[in-house]
């Protein structure tokens, strides 16, 4: 087997489990650990995945992005505090947009508790987030219009922007698919960067939330740069250096 077709299963094995090992992979590859270690890091310069102690996890990139179904079983307690931490950023806030994937999903679910009975309009390209808030007292919906992505039940295209750009928005809760301090915030789908860098456009405040794994990464769409943020809330398995350079840039940064 070829270094290339080596990386190739590497890669396929990441994006398929969610992580790989490296004792694992040089058992199944029938080669050495630092065989493996080599490849990873070969991997890594590429952009195609991030080294962790002890193996790797794959970079959403413009060929590759997991779905909703998948990111509700990765880093769940993690994504369960950062999104409660968010929601206390609720502040007086009447309207909130609140974007697709998971972590802004569970932020959605605490915000009619951190309202404490307030009036709240709360404005998603996410179905997820519109069918969990639906029923919720005191808070209004407006679910954007456009076409659906399946692979993360939201909205995309021109309807969703041209809807958004309708509004003037309290507070954002933005996601991505990668964060750094060079390449800001980053997703593989134009379309989907388009419907956030509105979004953000649209808001007076905006806040990125996501777990540790999300910074440093850099995926194909730049649709904001962190001194965009007011504030960035993610899980406390970021080092406190790291979170400190983030916020040199401008944002608030939190751990949860």
């Amino acid at each position: 087997m070829t270094a290339e077709e080596r990386q190739r299963r590497i890669v396929d094995a990441a994006r398929h489990c969610g992580s790989v090992d490296v004792t694992a992979l040089a058992a199944q590859l029938g080669v050495a650990k630092e065989t493996v270690r080599r490849d990873l890091h070969a991997l890594e310069d590429h952009g195609l995945v991030r080294r962790t102690h002890g193996g790797a996890y794959p970079v959403e990139s413009a060929g590759f992005e997991t779905t909703l179904a998948f990111r509700t079983t990765m880093h769940v307690p993690e994504k369960r505090r950062v999104a409660a931490a968010a929601a206390e950023l609720l502040g007086d806030a009447e309207t909130v947009f609140v974007d697709e994937g998971f972590t802004p999903q569970l932020t959605a679910e605490a915000l009619p508790g951190a309202a404490a009975g307030r009036p709240l309009t709360v404005v998603t390209a996410s179905l997820a987030t519109a069918g969990v808030l639906a029923e919720a007292e005191n808070v209004t919906v407006l679910l954007l219009g456009g076409r659906v992505r399946p692979g993360t039940l939201a909205t995309v295209d021109h309807w969703t922007t041209k809807m958004l750009a309708g509004f003037v928005i309290d507070l954002a809760y933005i996601g991505a698919n990668g964060i750094s301090r060079e390449h800001g915030l980053t997703t593989p789908d134009p379309a989907v960067s388009e419907v956030k860098a509105q979004a953000i456009r649209a808001s007076r405040r905006t806040v990125f939330l996501g777990v540790h794994t999300k910074f440093g990464a850099t995926s194909f769409c730049r649709f904001a740069g962190v001194p965009d943020l007011d504030a960035i809330v993610t899980s406390s398995r970021l080092p406190a250096s790291e979170a400190h350079r983030y916020s040199l840039l401008g944002p608030q940064v939190i751990r949860a």
